[in-house]
């Protein structure tokens, strides 16, 4: 499965299931994978036995794209982008991100690739409580050795619109305030690979909406490839493409519907 960014051509479809002709979802074998997975699979110890989450997905993913991933709660969907984040290690298959298999990786050179190439948004913000907004977006970069470090954190926070919040500490924040210090430090690194995991779902609409929109303006700026789970099937519609993972497997693909 290749995912490919949508053309005039494209928009108008829906969600279509796995029986949709593969020559509608493929492009040409020299477009770059931003993310391949080939047959992975992912079973962890359970108290009545091995539990198989992940039972052999297949997924290739062209830098740039917006890819939308749905379905059920326990489908596997977080677990899908922990495996390409690096987060998890699967129990057989091929994992390549960036160009770089992840098989040739410790967890010290996967912890490495992911601070200069992946970027997370989770949907409980996950920022450091006894750190302002500033030191919160800095800390990755600071890691990386960046001299400008908390020049490059305030111009982040100032494209997210929290220039006067800089030395405000998440307790001080809104949600939606936090989210925004979550994405800033995501896009700091200027990362390949942006993972998203339900980034509204603490967030009420309109706060939710903004959050939204902002992200993806993010995303074509930085023309940065963007993972969003979500269970909303209009916020997946805003993507590129949308995947839906039912059972451990990628259940149906389509083109997302035209933009309004």
């Amino acid at each position: 499965m290749l995912i490919t960014r949508r053309t005039a051509s494209t928009q108008g479809s829906a969600l279509q299931t796995a029986d949709t002709d593969a020559s509608q979802l493929r492009v040409s074998d020299s477009h770059a994978s931003a993310i391949s997975l080939s047959g992975v699979h992912l079973t962890l110890p359970g108290p009545a036995g091995p539990v198989n989450i992940l039972r052999g997905v297949d997924l290739e993913v062209p830098q740039g794209v917006a890819l939308g991933v749905v379905g059920p709660s326990g489908s596997g969907k977080t677990t899908m982008i922990m495996v390409v984040a690096g987060l998890e290690r699967v129990t057989s298959g091929r994992v390549a991100v960036a160009g770089t298999d992840y098989s040739g990786l410790d967890e010290d050179g996967l912890a490495l690739f992911r601070r200069d190439n992946v970027g997370i948004v989770f949907q409980s913000f996950h920022l450091i409580p006894t750190m302002n907004a500033l030191e919160n977006v800095a800390v990755p970069m600071e890691f990386a050795g960046r001299a400008d470090a908390f020049d490059r954190a305030e111009e982040q926070l100032k494209r997210v619109g929290l220039g006067h919040r800089l030395t405000h500490y998440p307790g001080q924040l809104s949600g939606g305030e936090q989210q925004r210090v979550a994405l800033a430090r995501a896009f700091a690194v200027q990362p390949k690979i942006l993972l998203a995991d339900e980034p509204t779902g603490n967030l009420d609409g309109a706060t939710g909406q903004q959050i939204i929109d902002l992200l993806f303006e993010l995303h074509d700026q930085h023309d940065t490839t963007l993972v969003l789970i979500t269970h909303d099937m209009k916020l997946a519609s805003k993507c590129d493409r949308v995947v839906r993972i039912a059972d451990g497997l990628i259940a149906g693909e389509g083109l997302a519907k035209a933009a309004e």
